[in-house]
């Protein structure tokens, strides 16, 4: 029996990447999921990977920055399954571009989605875990919560605000037994970032040599922490954040890697 056996999971942005990888992942573990995503030809084909694992799946077009459509998503779940254990608000888009060149309506696109999506998600589940005492929420940030990006003003600001209201959610929600935690994904290998090893390997390698580790992140790596925070062995864990980077965001930015002769 699966560590999840039983419980039902909503995974936004499910079709592809992360959100696949994290869908699966609950699978695996014996959750029944809900994958959401606005192509819903990316969202059925994952639906039947879970249903291949003995597990139950439903796929919903919708867009998390639309609240009416986050209120079909918790609708159409709680009619099929009767209840929502876990949340992870995968759902999310990136630009890169100068921020004097920023139009208001990329910047209002990606805040809407990163930010405004996740926190429509959460309050729409929120309330029905609220009923019944209890659940988890995982948020999809990003080292860019905490780093420079640069062209990536909206980007940064959504994700560093994502973090912010993970830790509102889980001391406001905690006497309901809500447990409300960020992962923050570093560089990882997904449909979106595999192409530049192809197009740019110079970038790619350069990526590469900033990670302590030695190697890019996999999608499936982000999906294990997001399996470890709705896990049970997460049970006193709430308002944390999870950064899986390879090691990145703790080392000094002035120090290259390979500057001590000591460490070789």
């Amino acid at each position: 029996m699966g560590r999840l056996e039983g419980k039902v999971a909503i995974v936004t942005g499910a079709g592809r990447g992360i959100g696949r990888a994290t869908a699966l992942a609950l699978a695996k573990e014996g959750a029944n999921v809900v994958v959401n995503d606005i192509d819903i030809e990316a969202a059925l084909s994952v639906a039947q990977e879970i249903e291949a694992l003995n597990c139950k799946a439903l796929a919903i077009k919708a867009d998390v920055s639309k609240s009416d459509e986050v209120e079909k998503i918790v609708a159409e779940t709680l009619q099929s399954f009767g209840s929502i254990d876990i949340l992870v608000n995968n759902a999310g888009k990136g630009q890169s571009v100068r921020a004097e060149e920023q139009t208001e309506e990329e910047w209002d696109s990606i805040i809407d989605t990163d930010l405004k999506g996740s926190f429509l998600c959460c309050r729409a589940v929120g309330k029905e875990m609220i009923k019944q005492n209890r659940g988890r929420i995982i948020n999809i940030a990003s080292v860019g919560a905490h780093c420079a990006v640069p062209g990536g003003s909206a980007y940064c600001a959504a994700k560093g605000g994502l973090v912010q209201l993970t830790k509102v959610l889980a001391i406001e929600w905690a006497r309901y037994g809500i447990n409300v935690n960020t992962v923050s994904p570093g560089f990882t290998l997904t449909p979106l970032t595999q192409p530049l090893e192809i197009v740019s390997p110079e970038m790619y390698q350069e990526r590469i040599s900033k990670i302590p580790l030695g190697w890019a992140a996999r999608a499936e790596d982000q999906a294990n922490a997001v399996l470890f925070l709705a896990s049970p062995e997460a049970d006193h864990v709430t308002g944390q954040e999870l950064i899986v980077d390879g090691g990145v965001s703790a080392a000094h930015p002035a120090m290259p890697l390979q500057s001590m002769p000591w460490l070789q």
